[in-house]
Formats: C-alpha cells, structure tokens, sequence
C-alpha cells in the first residue's frame, strides 16, 4: 500500500480513477480506517470523473501510530476544557487537518473536494477553514461543529462506544460480536443492516492495523479542539451537509447547527440513516457529493 510523508508522519492512502482528474479526499472518522469508505462507494465517485484518494488518519490503519505518547487523561482533559486553559493532549484535530493538507502537498494536488465522515467531518472543516484556497468544496457527513449545548449521543450508544471490546488477539470472535452489536445499534432504521458486509469491514481492519488506544487519543483530540464554529467565518467551499434523521450517535442537530452557521450551506436529510452509510445511500450520497462539487464554478471559484 502506498504512503507518504505528511506534517512529520506516515499517511497511508489508496487512489481510485485517473490522476488527472479533480481530487477527492476523503477523510475517516473516529477510530476508523480508510476502508470505511468501502471499494464501491470509491469506485462509483472515481466513475463520476474523479481521482477518489482514501486514507488512514494518524493512529489508525497503516499510517503513523504515536504509541510512545502518554494515554490521555480524560479527567484532566474536562477540567482543563471547562476552566478554558489549553489540555495536555497528543494532538488536536487541528493537527489531523495538517495532516490532510500535507497529503495533497505529496501528492501534489494544488486543490481538491473534501468529504469527510462523523469526526473525519470536523477535520474536513478545519481544512476549509484554515485552508481555504486548497479546498474546491466541502461536505460533511454526519458530522459536528462541536459547539458546546448541541445534543449529545444517547447515553447507551455513548456507553457501548467507550466499554472496552474483547481482545482480538485472544478472542477474535468475541471482538468482532462486539464490533458487529455496536454497527447495528448505530445503524439507521430504514435499511436493512447488513451483518455479513460489516463482518467483511470489521475483520479487513483487523488485517488493516487495529489500534484502540490509538482511538483513544483521537477522542482526545476533539475535545481539545473544541467549537469550530469561531472559523466557519472562513470557509468559502460551497458546503454540503448530510445528515441521517436516525442517528443516535451524533443527533441530527449537531449536522443542522453547521449548514445553519456555514454562510451558504445546504443540507441533505436522510430519513431513515443512522450513523453509517449502508450500500443503498452509496448513489444518494454520491450524487449530492457531485453536485455540490458542481457548484464549484457557481461560487466563482
């Protein structure tokens, strides 16, 4: 698989369609590897006539993982984010936008789409805010702008996220149970869940590099990064905002609060989607994708 040196890390990825197409990057969420963006959804963009570029984050898959830094103190954490002081934590989510950009300089891709996921939507964000002539669009998918009061994960779904899974080492089956319970509770209700498809994502991470310490600290970086509606000012993408109208794990609301703060953002509600993104949303989702890539030369970019 192949890799690059970006922001003093290894950023594994994999390409799909002709390299002189425009880029899409897209960007995984907590804890998840690239493989989350599935072959297909990958194929099915890069056949709209784009070079789709998918890639683990720091302390996921085949890229860098930092194991050498201290686990994060959560207690800590809090205490420092409620007295407003700056946490002791590995790095923020403003790193992981680094990051992304330090990828397109490798690959040397002057300006391309960003589409990122959940927390990988947060990192998509920052890189239109704090780059915003490398970014054509942006779109978010259930995602947050982490504005203090938005609506929280129920407190079960929230519980199942964080209680420690079995081992993968000792019990593999055990582990993927886990992982299989926790994929259909954040499924959405109006599709089927698929559980040999998930199985099939599930033990392809195992082969891809688990790491939830690694996690661990991802969970950190966003609540050290705070609100990002303070940069929204700066985002001149023209934004997209997808969001399932089921989702338990990061309410609809937290999606609304970016298209309603992002200055000329649409949003897409999907009845029925949970927090994923089953195989029948792929040309939904796509489709929105493409064409709020379309409004591009609209926005006089």
């Amino acid at each position: 698989m192949p890799s690059v040196q970006s922001n003093g890390i290894t950023l594994a990825y994999e390409s799909f369609g002709s390299p002189q197409d425009e880029a899409v990057l897209l960007v995984a969420g907590l804890g998840a590897q690239m493989l989350r963006w599935t072959d297909a959804f990958c194929a099915e963009l890069a056949a709209k006539g784009f070079r789709v570029i998918r890639f683990d984050n720091r302390d996921a898959g085949r890229s860098t993982h930092l194991s050498g830094a201290s686990a994060p103190d959560f207690a800590a954490l809090a205490a420092a984010v409620a007295a407003g002081t700056a946490p002791d934590v590995p790095y923020t989510l403003a790193d992981m936008a680094a990051d992304t950009i330090g990828l397109m300089d490798a690959l040397e891709i002057d300006k391309a789409h960003i589409v990122g996921r959940s927390m990988g939507g947060m990192i998509a964000q920052l890189v239109a805010a704090t780059s915003p002539a490398r970014v054509l669009s942006l779109t978010a998918i259930m995602s947050s702008s982490g504005a203090p009061g938005l609506p929280q994960a129920e407190p079960e779904v929230m519980a199942m996220m964080m209680r420690p899974g079995p081992s993968p080492t000792t019990d593999r089956e055990g582990y993927v149970a886990h992982a299989l319970a926790f994929a259909r509770r954040i499924a959405g209700p109006g599709y089927p869940f698929d559980a040999d498809a998930q199985r099939e994502i599930v033990l392809g991470e195992l082969a891809h590099g688990l790491d939830p310490a690694g996690t661990g600290r991802q969970v950190a970086a966003i609540a050290a990064t705070g609100s990002l509606r303070p940069l929204f000012g700066a985002i001149l993408a023209p934004t997209l905002v997808i969001h399932g109208a089921d989702d338990p794990l990061v309410p609809i609301a937290a999606g609304e609060d970016i298209a309603t703060h992002v200055a000329g953002a649409r949003f897409l509600k999907i009845d029925g989607m949970g927090h994923d993104l089953p195989a029948p949303l792929n040309a939904q989702v796509i489709e929105a994708i493409v064409d709020n890539a379309g409004r591009v030369a609209g926005a006089g970019s």
